[in-house]
């Protein structure tokens, strides 16, 4: 398989060419770190050598594909754009029911395009991280609407590694005449499996994949997936919905690296179904060891460690002394993300620090139950709101304006325009949120 845009960067700094252009390095200690000059191409109006790494990206995936230099943050938005489009086009105001975990990347989208938002509870859930909707319950949820969404927005995998029916809600979907939109930021890998999990093989009209998340490039590397089957408007706009919310200054060693990607990807199969194998084994030994696991994602490692003795953030700490630093940790989980890069080795010294962890006691006690919202205003009106940062032992019955929660795990407790409860309280308080952005009175 081709790669024009490595290609591009090393034959030009290997020509020794005098830059009089942007980047103000001039090459001297980056030669590859160019921007947009005469061959190069450019990412949102891309003809050249991007327009054919993406084509061969497409070719891999078996969809239409772009790639975004900005993460899955920009290509969730675009995808809201599109959706509004499509919507706008049907002579509809965008509604988009979305599960409850969603990335704070989707409420600055639908905050900035002015989507309304009919969110998705699952029946029952142990943390605000997961949102395992039923394919049956999407249905009679659909069937009962008094108005039809332009879409259901779904994260899978999600932070804690656990993925809904994609196929059976694409079904589901389809049946009523809304659109499936997936952010599978964590999951491009799944296109790659024995049997292909990805979103766009189960029936997605939209995804994003972070290539950074799971695969070996750089981070920022994302891309935007449309199916072969979705309405024509979505690849035909896809570059102006990703140049809407992205930088005109794109990183053109992320594009190498998404670029250098292809050929490894073909050859990623076998050497992935090799990885797993030995991934599942250490899974086996952690639980025999006397672990609780999370999850049904392949690549994802997540320990709910409190039936161990610890919780999941000194669990981490432990591991830390070990030199073994993971994803994300929180009083209930800690969650490893693996990837053959890591190596046989790696797994070897994860599970010897595991097994000689001591067991202790088990430590009682779930998280706090979240009640559903309610919600006083529209996420944008609240974001574009004067507001002020108060304490959380303060913010009983104010009006949550910013969704300021840190990246890992960026999935908000209470949604911008929502009043916060007493369980949103006591949430934050579980979880060491000290001060929120609350809407001024």
């Amino acid at each position: 398989m081709t790669t024009p845009i490595c290609d591009f960067l090393a034959a030009y700094a290997e020509s020794g060419a005098l830059r009089l252009h942007m980047p103000g390095h001039k090459g001297v200690d980056h030669p590859l770190d160019i921007t947009e000059i005469d061959g190069a191409d450019s990412l949102y109006e891309a003809s050249g050598i991007i327009r054919e790494s993406e084509q061969n990206a497409g070719r891999l995936f078996g969809a239409h594909t772009f790639y975004s230099t900005e993460g899955s943050s920009q290509c969730i938005r675009a995808m809201l754009y599109l959706c509004a489009l499509y919507a706008r086009a049907n002579n509809k105001k965008p509604l988009i029911a979305a599960g409850r975990n969603a990335h704070k990347a989707f409420l600055c989208g639908v905050a900035l395009l002015d989507i309304d938002v009919m969110w998705l509870y699952p029946r029952s859930e142990e943390s605000y991280l997961s949102c395992n909707i039923e394919a049956e319950e999407l249905d009679e949820l659909l069937s009962s609407a008094k108005e039809l969404p332009t879409a259901v927005y779904l994260t899978s995998p999600d932070y804690l590694g656990s993925t809904p029916d994609i196929e059976g809600i694409a079904r589901v979907c389809h049946r009523h005449g809304v659109l499936l939109l997936v952010d599978n930021a964590h999951g491009a890998y799944l296109k790659f499996l024995p049997k292909s999990r990805h979103p766009i093989d189960l029936g997605a009209d939209m995804c994003c994949d972070s290539a950074h998340k799971t695969l070996p490039a750089l981070t920022g590397a994302a891309y935007l997936h449309v199916s072969e089957s979705a309405p024509a408007l979505f690849s035909e706009q896809a570059k102006n919905a990703l140049v809407t919310f992205g930088s005109t200054s794109p990183s053109y060693l992320i594009l190498r690296s998404l670029d250098a990607l292809n050929p490894y990807l073909e050859g990623y199969p076998q050497r992935l179904a090799d990885f797993i194998g030995r991934v599942n084994a250490c899974k086996e030994t952690l639980k025999a060891h006397g672990y609780a696991l999370w999850g049904n994602e392949p690549l994802k490692l997540t320990v709910a460690p409190k039936s161990f003795g610890y919780t999941g953030k000194e669990l981490a700490a432990l591991l830390l002394k070990n030199n073994i630093v993971v994803e994300f940790s929180d009083p209930d989980f800690t969650v490893m993300m693996v990837t053959p890069e890591t190596g046989s080795d790696g797994l070897e010294c994860l599970t010897r620090a595991m097994l000689s962890i001591p067991k202790r006691k088990p430590i009682c006690g779930a998280p706090p139950v979240l009640t559903q919202a309610e919600r006083v205003m529209s996420p944008r009106e609240a974001m574009l709101s004067p507001s002020e940062n108060v304490p959380t032992s303060h913010c009983l019955g104010r009006i949550l304006a910013a969704t300021s929660v840190a990246c890992p795990p960026a999935v908000p407790i209470v949604v911008s325009g929502e009043r916060i409860s007493r369980e949103a309280v006591n949430a934050f308080e579980y979880y060491g949120i000290s001060s929120c952005a609350v809407v001024k009175e």
